[in-house]
């Protein structure tokens, strides 16, 4: 007679605990964030929790005329769309090439690619002002197009090199005896079963995109024709800063990045799994 075993649960008690708990600690700065745009200065230092006794739905319309949050906002939008476009367009080509060799001069480039990671943002901030004034491009958004992409090279690279490395040799050589050249290979078999690292990618530099400030500010430049969401937010502080108005902006610059993580969530987190497994 065989017996039946029950699957054996793998969290307890304690579990449930520590995920509500982390929940909440993950929750508890957003909701500081929403209810303080609401308030008046006086609510959000004396009352920093508690609803707000009057709903100031106000400040989000000051905020939004104060600092021009539209062209901000659109500004940001075409800046980080165009320099992820361009990063993949660069990375791609760059990670197949690798990921098919295994040769010296595929690791002397791969390790170029990660001398990136040692040399600081600031420390490359005069010779990119240089470069912008050299080109004529200062105080443009077409530089910053064009720098992001360069600055996100490192990163992007050597993640889908790793995920292009895991495409079977045996199904890239059937490939190629169908008559596949490098265009098609990498189009038809090594994308889509590196598509786990390109969303990954494509989030990761999304985020690190849209939240830049450092560049925008010292070469866009502050003018409202050109300046990104992260620049024209401090304009919103001053002597006299109602931080209601402050934290409403904040919110506003901060729901296009929490709704394309929470259209992208479930891709994200099976992109990781994935990359997790096949690493």
């Amino acid at each position: 007679m065989t017996t039946i075993r029950r699957p054996r649960r793998t969290g307890g008690p304690a579990a449930t605990v520590l995920s509500w708990l982390y929940a909440l600690l993950l929750a508890a700065p957003l909701y500081y964030l929403a209810v303080s745009a609401l308030k008046t200065n006086i609510e959000i230092f004396t009352r920093p929790f508690a609803l707000p006794t009057h709903w100031l739905w106000d400040n989000f319309s000051t905020a939004w005329r104060t600092a021009d949050l539209g062209g901000a906002l659109l500004n940001s939008v075409l800046i980080s769309a165009v320099a992820i476009v361009l990063t993949l367009a660069l990375a791609l080509p760059a990670a197949y090439a690798l990921a098919r060799q295994d040769n010296r001069l595929a690791r002397a480039i791969t390790g170029a690619f990660s001398a990136g990671f040692l040399i600081p943002p600031f420390a490359a901030l005069i010779p990119t002002v240089i470069l912008a004034i050299k080109l004529d491009l200062f105080y443009t958004r077409e530089f910053q197009m064009l720098f992001l992409p360069a600055s996100a090279l490192p990163l992007s690279v050597l993640l889908l090199t790793q995920f292009m490395r895991t495409v079977p040799p045996a199904l890239v050589e059937s490939a190629a005896l169908d008559g596949a050249g490098h265009w098609r290979l990498l189009i038809s078999v090594f994308i889509p079963i590196a598509m786990p690292g390109l969303v990954s990618v494509t989030i990761l530099q999304l985020l690190t995109f849209w939240n830049e400030y450092l560049f925008s500010l010292t070469i866009t430049g502050t003018a409202p024709d050109v300046r990104t969401v992260q620049v024209a937010l401090p304009t919103l502080i001053s002597d006299a800063t109602n931080f209601g108005v402050l934290t409403a902006g904040t919110v506003l610059t901060l729901l296009p990045v929490y709704v394309t993580y929470a259209i992208s969530s479930r891709r994200m987190q099976e992109a990781l799994t994935a990359g997790a497994v096949k690493g």
